[in-house]
């Protein structure tokens, strides 16, 4: 599958060499060495460069194979600590990061507050989904619980977690390309700068359909929605961006985009609210860019608001879940947790 883009990497943080202060030369009394005119040569003396030039070549030679690093020796008792393993974090800090974890990604997961029935089965029937190219991507890792969503009716409750959160991401994303909407067929994705939606990530990038990607967009009937309930769909998705581009979720143009498409329409469909709607997308974008979210739930804090006090509706906005939103914002935080595995690329 191609992939377009991948969550924001954390920078690498390496010791700092220039505060190590090393002794100048003062050129003014420096000694001058003249030639001496004539002077017997000892040839039993020894050259007292030869021993120097063997040191220094040993050292350049030693160079090329290790990396040394100087710092300053310090006496102080500080408990600020450092972590050598790409970030700093100060235990001076107010933030409790593993609080923050917990809250950003609760350990029971995300209810998505919708009725799966068997629209799995109902994919892999229309062709969105090929069945052996799926199991093929997935190969022993589907579980117990995924078969049954995916090719059964599955009536329980529909969690999202850190263990499933792949799993997910592909089959909404499925759902989001083939259920018929007119925002697909109407809205940025048909732009005729774009040469058509057939060359987005979100499309072209889908190789785990029998056929052709977009021999199946927007041309089946998974659910309907009433006017209102696509009313809200269109109004919520110009409210949600993605941290791994500057678009909201009416313009998919990435696996992320398409599958949270496919998921707004499955709420709405089930009766979710406005607000709900937001409430479930944060859950689940921050399952998908994990580390993004940990970030933003940090700054947040450091601004005296916890992370479950925060309005849904404002962190998935372009000011902060867009690729450049989220940018300026880490900038400004002054503590990061240790970085966590990223979320998945733009593609299967």
């Amino acid at each position: 599958m191609s992939s377009c883009c991948d969550e924001m990497p954390q920078e690498n943080i390496k010791n700092d060499v220039n505060n190590t202060k090393y002794d100048s030369i003062d050129d003014n009394s420096s000694t001058s060495f003249l030639p001496i005119q004539n002077a017997p040569i000892d040839k039993k003396a020894k050259n007292p460069w030869v021993p120097i030039t063997l040191i220094l070549g040993a050292s350049f030679i030693f160079t090329q194979f290790y990396d040394i690093q100087f710092t300053k020796k310090s006496n102080s008792t500080s408990t600020d600590a450092t972590v050598n393993t790409g970030s700093t974090i100060n235990s001076k800090s107010s933030v409790d990061t593993t609080n923050i974890q917990n809250e950003v990604l609760p350990v029971d997961g995300v209810v998505l507050p919708i009725k799966w029935g068997d629209i799995g089965k109902k994919m892999i029937d229309s062709g969105v989904i090929d069945e052996d190219k799926f199991r093929q991507l997935f190969g022993e890792t589907i579980s117990v619980d995924q078969e049954k969503l995916l090719t059964g009716v599955w009536t329980d409750e529909v969690i999202l977690n850190q263990e499933n959160s792949r799993f997910f991401l592909d089959v909404l994303w499925a759902f989001g390309l083939g259920n018929k909407n007119p925002i697909l067929t109407e809205g940025e994705m048909t732009n005729e700068q774009y040469g058509g939606a057939g060359n987005f990530a979100s499309t072209g990038g889908w190789t785990l359909a029998n056929g052709d990607a977009m021999d199946h967009y927007s041309m089946h009937t998974f659910v309907t929605l009433t006017s209102e309930q696509q009313e809200l769909v269109d109004q919520v998705s110009r409210g949600i961006f993605r941290p791994c581009c500057g678009n909201s979720t009416h313009f998919p143009d990435c696996n992320h985009g398409m599958a949270m498409l496919g998921l707004l329409q499955l709420l709405s469909a089930n009766g979710a609210t406005k607000d709900e709607m937001f409430e479930t997308a944060l859950g689940v974008n921050s399952l998908w860019f994990p580390q993004t979210y940990i970030d933003l739930a940090m700054y947040f804090q450091e601004q005296g608001q916890d992370w479950k006090d925060v309005d849904p509706a404002t962190v998935l906005g372009q000011e902060y879940s867009s690729a450049q939103g989220y940018q300026a914002t880490r900038a400004k935080i002054q503590s990061l947790p240790k970085p966590q595995s990223s979320g998945g690329g733009c593609g299967a």
